[in-house]
């Protein structure tokens, strides 16, 4: 009863590390509470694969309160926060609300769908930022290909095959790569399908190039093995207005299609400029030790929190899940440091570099700055990932042996439906919607 209490908001990459060092280093000797939305955490890399089939969902998710078995798990969402009364609200999974109390806060909310002003985006295009939003792609993909292949109209039957992807990170990228092999595979078993006519994917990015944070070399390289796929990749070009029917681009061509993922990147979660506090284009500002100035009891990390890079000064670290993830073990050691038990450290972290799954064998990878492409990267790339899952490591190595192996079992599962995973998750009608929260982390 007179433990101090921990209370951790967000278990993505930086809450779930904080809470399983603050499982470990403190115990018994404070209670740790983590609210989220669900009982997992959950591995976003690896989310494109669940949308072309090659993983199913529970791979990528690791179970909160199966590995962290000293943190009480509480499902919900945080509303508002009152610094001054050390409260957090929340509303949970079935609309009720609830407060907890606490004597330190770590703020770990992570970040949402970077909306543009582009018209229609909102309402016609797909996110890519969850579970939810990877299994009804998955259908919906199917779907398109299944109605494409019996329609008797050959002007429907290349929209429903038509997909458009914005945005050529590391995500846009991936799902482009890993749908183009799904689609393929899909159209291989349709004994209806129509002579000559071929899945078509387009990826568009305003920048020059794809994967413009990596150097040009694997940047060309996975250029490469798209175009080689089939995929058209459209550099310098974006949406310029999304409708039912297309989508007309910024050069004036118009896209006949029924699928725009949009994957154009994220930003902060709005719940941190509603605190009152300094920020920096959304983020957090914090302390090289993850500390609130003027707060000593709010801590913050992740995607949430403008971390200064001491690697780089004068900076703040980007928002990956390499610095989500480092950033929340030091702030729950510094937690536990706050309440008597170990020492401070200071955030610090050189970048070790990047990988993308580009699909089969293929990948480009830039481990410890050294430049890699095709099945070599292709295994670095897979290493790496069964390295930083907590969990589910046998099972995911299961599925990609399948995969290798057997032929994909390609079939809708009707699990999620269109209007429970909107692009816009902070538009007032999610509200409304039935079963729809406040606000999505």
């Amino acid at each position: 009863m007179n433990r101090p209490r921990v209370v951790i908001v967000g278990a993505g990459f930086a809450g779930y590390q904080a809470a399983r060092r603050l499982s470990r280093t403190l115990r018994d000797k404070a209670e740790i509470v983590l609210l989220n939305p669900t009982d997992y955490f959950l591995y976003l890399p690896l989310l494109p694969q669940v949308a072309a089939g090659i993983l199913e969902p529970r791979r990528v998710t690791v179970s909160i309160p199966g590995t962290l078995p000293h943190v009480r798990l509480v499902l919900g969402e945080a509303g508002h926060i009152d610094l001054a009364a050390r409260r957090v609200h929340y509303t949970d999974p079935e609309g009720g609300t609830g407060e907890l109390t606490y004597d330190r806060l770590v703020l770990a909310v992570g970040s949402v769908n970077k909306l543009l002003p582009v018209p229609g985006v909102a309402e016609y295009a797909h996110g890519f930022r969850g579970l939810p939003e990877a299994l009804y792609l998955r259908d919906h993909v199917t779907r398109q290909i299944e109605m494409a292949a019996t329609t008797g109209d050959a002007e429907e039957c290349a929209a429903r095959c038509t997909f458009v992807v914005v945005g050529a990170g590391y995500t846009g990228t991936e799902v482009a790569a890993q749908g183009k092999m799904f689609t393929d595979a899909l159209v291989r078993k349709q004994r209806a399908w129509r002579e000559g006519q071929r899945p078509r994917w387009l990826l568009l990015d305003i920048a020059d190039r794809v994967l413009p944070e990596l150097d040009r070399r694997l940047s060309d390289t996975a250029g490469q093995v798209l175009r080689s796929r089939g995929v058209d990749v459209r550099t310098g070009t974006s949406v310029r207005h999304a409708t039912p029917d297309g989508v007309w681009l910024d050069d004036g061509e118009f896209i006949d299609t029924r699928t725009l993922i949009w994957c154009v990147g994220v930003r902060p979660d709005p719940l941190v400029s509603e605190l009152g506090l300094p920020v920096e284009k959304g983020r957090l500002i914090v302390d090289p030790q993850l500390g609130v100035p003027g707060h000593a009891d709010v801590f913050a990390c992740g995607d949430a929190a403008a971390v200064p890079d001491l690697t780089r000064p004068g900076e703040f670290t980007p928002m990956t899940a390499q610095h989500a993830s480092r950033q929340g073990k030091v702030a729950g050691r510094n937690v536990a440091a706050s309440l008597g038990h170990g020492e401070r450290q200071t955030y610090e972290h050189h970048d070790m570099g990047f990988a993308v799954d580009l699909g089969g064998v293929k990948a480009a990878a830039n481990p410890m700055g050294v430049p890699l492409s095709g099945p070599l990267a292709g295994a670095v790339t897979r290493g790496y990932h069964l390295a930083a899952m907590p969990g589910n490591r046998v099972r995911v190595a299961a599925d990609w042996l399948l995969d290798a192996v057997l032929p994909r079992q390609a079939v809708q599962l009707g699990l999620v439906r269109s209007w429970s995973v909107p692009l816009d998750t902070d538009s007032p009608e999610l509200a409304r919607m039935p079963g729809g929260p406040d606000r999505k982390e």
